[in-house]
């Protein structure tokens, strides 16, 4: 390829952006991501005190939404929650539908991812001191949603929805974050893209 070549490619948004084949990357991605996070719902642990799980999807959903971009990542979201309400048996521990205590930690992945990727086409992706702020802004998102449907669908006082919603989660929430942080440079890295 010509130098001149080179300088008109435009620089990639996101990762997802180096994978060549527009619409056919498109597709696959979305619909990989949302066995993806679906994968890591089965990854739940029942905490006695609370109806809400511990799982791996928060991690599937920061790493999509940083990975992917905005739209991508809205896209395979929205594609998660629309086939696990519609009875994909993906949501925590084989669930499905909404009428539950966590569904308002998925709606929550549909903005959280959504931002997550918006940030990462500002370049939030690119260091672990740029990226980690991202993650656990994300993670706020999800948190915010979450917990305001967790109180209303169990009536729960705020300092019991604090109590049920939050804080159980903060520690593996955290690691999640960190580990997010640190996978989306490495894979910059790799790549020699920065």
């Amino acid at each position: 390829m010509s130098q001149a070549a080179t300088l008109r490619q435009p620089r990639p948004l996101v990762l997802a952006d180096l994978i060549p084949g527009a619409l056919a990357r498109d597709v696959l991605l979305v619909a990989g991501g949302a066995g993806f996070v679906g994968l890591l719902a089965q990854i739940a642990v029942h905490l006695p005190g609370t109806p809400v799980p511990i799982t791996g999807q928060t991690l599937g959903v920061l790493l999509i939404g940083a990975a992917y971009g905005w739209k991508r990542a809205a896209t395979t979201i929205a594609l998660y929650a629309a086939l696990g309400v519609a009875g994909v048996p993906w949501f925590a521990g084989g669930g499905s539908g909404y009428a539950g205590a966590s569904f308002g930690y998925i709606a929550g992945f549909l903005l959280a991812a959504t931002a997550a990727g918006a940030l990462a086409e500002r370049g939030a992706d690119r260091t672990i001191l740029r990226s980690l702020p991202a993650m656990l802004l994300a993670e706020l998102i999800i948190y915010g949603v979450g917990m305001t449907w967790l109180g209303l669908y169990a009536d729960l006082t705020f300092a019991q929805t604090v109590e049920k919603g939050l804080v159980p989660f903060l520690l593996g929430d955290a690691v999640k974050a960190a580990l997010a942080a640190g996978l989306l440079p490495a894979a910059w890295a790799l790549t020699g893209r920065r």
